[in-house]
């Protein structure tokens, strides 16, 4: 189907809108963070449902260890879920995730200090990739909030039965388990919520309906969600231009972040004795993402993908089996707040399309004396075309430009994972995962050979290059756990892990300017192209988790320090184009060519988290918890700090909970961003302090909320925001403000929202 005629398809439409008021129903999903053994604190004082925190390393060790599971009420996370329409955002309560923003729904999750494709994320048990160059349609925009039922952090030391090709982490987002009656009635059930945001002019509602007897389960899901551009809290740029004629972008509004998002999904689950199986259709289009920190826009995107999984409980242990194919159509071009013409050419059209198709099988056995062994298999297969059409008579004609053409990942992995409750006191986890993955990609050609713009040069190197290569990765994971009493514990993890590089790294080829700078996965302005001879990037990882709490369990506080050290880290150096070699020059305050190569790197930082009951009165009652995070990550061949590291941050929250009224005041506090990559020119950025308010009640049915998000309407720069892309002659590097470089000028943060939603289940 051509992006063109997307708009002929279907599209969602919800009668819900009319609502005056709004919420995501998502507020209330269940979210399980395992950040190297996270523990929180005791059971709410509500009964609304809850955000339950494991204090353990995997899944199985949560439900095996001694010391107990712990529950934060759904007012922590209820005002992130209402707030902002993207699922990685709404995962930033965990001290060790932030995000590189993006688009409204699409921003980039990193862990300690690292993104993107070096972190695994699984949604409903599927291994998506971005397949686009500069990452717009990441795995987490998948998902609308609202159709989240659980999400897993695993931070640092990362068990191998969730691990594999990835270096920071997992986040594993599950969507509600089928419902089924307990005898052959047929019963329905229902949920319709809706919100609003001032900031934005945003809204968007969700519907989900099931009907079921006690064997067949069938299901639908639909979502919205729409906003125009956000205003920051202040005037963070000079110039309103936007580089089409007769319109201009106010100095305080942040161009670009608008965008459009439907979701619908069909699932239908079978269910006999201890068999579960169950198939699921998911449907999205995306007509409009715009981004503020990229040279280009989503314009188009639709996701096809199909998802079989199948649960047995046997006699030995669990057997899981799973089998998805996934289609990706992806258009690019610039929106209404970017320049379109540039002499003849109307725009730069880009199109990127992905067939994913992926098997995963899974054994957990029972063994005796309190032990459990998982053994696995995964395979996928992903195949990427990105190909740029000609556009104009000028340099973007007469051929197509093929960015990648026909590149390719094969990835087949295998694991064993075995652990045990040696003692009363101790357990342990020791886990092996062996992958072999296979990237390749064929000849590619650019718009024309002009020796201006080293598309001949540089097409005929690559061509001649070695572009198909075998990786043989290995994972090793130990996690060890002592007990000391009922409150407090100590914690070891180490890991190796290897990642094979993305198909963006190793073949894109062009170190032209103008080319290059479509190819930008991280929003800092740059233009990059990759090296098919890249290598895997190798990381050793050690970790440890002191968790204390009182004896009566009323305060609690968790401190895990880290260090990683990673050899063949990707990282990027200046590109001298004209000569075809690395830049003997750095040059300085202004956006350049850039080519990853391997280098060696760390990362090490603390997390800490508290909290403390204060009272409970007739007012109901009250508490408080908080968090520090610091993450330190430095290039070790070069000394240079590395890209999109966030600088000292911390939160602290009075929380207040009357029977079904919930309310927090949060208080957000991050430091100056003054440790930058140098390579990059990454831009530093200002210290700053938000003000968040919140409240909401929830009857049997019924729950409505409010809040305002920045009260205090601060104007403030993202740590990671990247470079303001977000309007002007943003395909000319070093031109952006008609012949000027916009340099310097970094991505502005949200200034104050008023936010409202209601949410009915039936």
């Amino acid at each position: 189907m051509s992006y063109q005629s997307m708009n002929a398809v279907p599209t969602l439409k919800l009668s819900v809108l009319a609502l005056a008021l709004f919420q995501i129903s998502s507020a209330y999903a269940d979210v399980t963070i395992i950040d190297d053994h996270e523990h929180t604190t005791d059971t709410p004082h509500t009964e609304l449902p809850t955000i339950t925190v494991y204090a353990d390393s995997t899944d199985k060790l949560a439900n095996a260890s001694m010391l107990g599971t712990a529950t934060f009420s759904q007012s922590h996370m209820a005002s992130k879920q209402l707030v902002s329409s993207d699922t990685a955002t709404i995962l930033t309560k965990v001290p060790s995730l932030n995000v590189q923003s993006a688009g409204g729904i699409s921003s980039l999750p990193i862990i300690r200090g690292l993104a993107d494709n070096r972190l695994r994320v699984l949604v409903d048990g599927v291994d998506s990739i971005a397949s686009c160059p500069n990452s717009m349609n990441t795995p987490l925009s998948y998902i609308a909030p609202s159709s989240v039922a659980k999400t897993t952090v695993y931070a640092g030391v990362t068990p191998v039965s969730v691990g594999g090709n990835s270096i920071g982490g997992t986040i594993v987002v599950e969507s509600a388990e089928p419902t089924f009656s307990e005898d052959s009635t047929i019963v329905t059930s229902g949920e319709i919520g809706a919100f609003y945001r001032s900031n934005g002019d945003g809204y968007g509602a969700n519907i989900e309906t099931t009907i079921a007897n006690d064997t067949l389960s069938l299901s639908y899901q639909g979502s919205y969600a729409k906003s125009d551009n956000y205003k920051a809290g202040g005037d963070f740029k000079s110039y309103t231009a936007t580089g089409n004629a007769g319109k201009n972008l106010p100095k305080n509004e942040v161009g670009s972040t608008a965008f459009t998002s439907k979701n619908q999904s069909l699932d239908i689950a079978y269910k006999n004795d201890h068999h579960l199986l169950q198939g699921t259709y998911l449907w999205q289009r995306v007509p409009e993402e715009l981004y503020p920190n990229q040279r280009m826009d989503m314009l188009g995107n639709q996701l096809d993908r199909s998802n079989l999984r199948y649960t047995g409980d046997l006699n030995w242990g669990q057997l899981e089996a799973q089998a998805y194919h996934e289609d990706v159509d992806h258009y690019m071009n610039f929106g209404d707040d970017k320049q379109f013409l540039y002499g003849t050419a109307a725009g730069m059209p880009m199109y990127t399309n992905s067939k994913t198709i992926g098997t995963n099988l899974k054994a957990t056995i029972d063994l005796n004396n309190k032990a459990t062994l998982t053994v696995g298999a995964e395979y996928q297969d992903y195949s990427l075309d990105d190909l740029w059409p000609a556009s104009g008579t000028m340099m973007m004609s007469p051929n197509e430009f093929q960015n990648i053409n026909n590149g390719e990942r094969k990835r087949l992995g295998v694991y064993s994972e075995w652990e045990k409750k040696i003692v009363p006191k101790w357990t342990t986890q020791l886990g092996a995962r062996y992958e072999n993955v296979r990237t390749s990609a064929n000849e590619v050609s650019g718009y024309n050979a002009m020796m201006m713009t080293y598309q001949g040069r540089d097409s005929a190197i690559f061509n001649a290059s070695d572009r198909s290569t075998t990786d043989d990765n290995i994972d090793v994971t130990a996690i060890a756990r002592y007990d000391i009493d009922t409150r407090r514990s100590i914690e070891l993890g180490a890991t190796h892990k290897e990642r094979t590089p993305s198909l963006y790294e190793r073949y894109t080829w062009s170190s032209w300017p103008m080319a290059a700078i479509m190819n930008n996965t991280v929003g800092d302005g740059n233009g990059y192209f990759g090296d098919p001879s890249l290598t895997p990037e190798k990381s050793n990882i050690l970790s440890m988790t002191f968790d204390w709490r009182g004896d009566d369990g009323s305060w609690g506080v968790k401190a895990t320090p880290y260090y990683s050290h990673i050899d063949d880290y990707v990282d990027a150096v200046q590109w001298d184009s004209a000569n075809n070699a690395v830049a003997t020059t750095q040059t300085t305050n202004q956006y350049n060519v850039m080519r990853y190569t391997n280098q060696d790197a760390e990362i090490y930082g603390l997390d800490i988290t508290a909290d403390r009951d204060l009272v409970t009165n007739a007012w109901g009652y009250w508490g408080v918890s908080g968090s520090l995070s610091y993450t330190n990550g430095k290039n070790k061949d070069t000394g240079s700090h590395l890209y999109n590291i966030m600088p000292l941050n911390g939160s602290i929250a009075l929380n207040h909970e009357n029977n079904g009224w919930i309310n927090q005041v949060e208080a957000v506090a991050v430091a100056a961003k003054s440790k930058v990559s140098t390579p990059r020119h990454e831009i530093e950025t200002s210290g700053y302090g938000l003000l968040n308010l919140s409240t909401g009640y929830k009857w049997n049915t019924v729950s409505v909320e409010a809040g305002i998000d920045n009260v205090l309407d601060k104007n403030y720069a993202l740590p990671l925001g990247g470079a303001y892309m977000g309007q002007g002659k943003t395909m000319s590097i070093n031109g952006e403000l008609d012949g000027n470089s916009n340099w310097g000028t970094a991505v502005a943060g949200a200034g104050r929202s008023f936010y409202m939603g209601v949410n009915y289940k039936f």
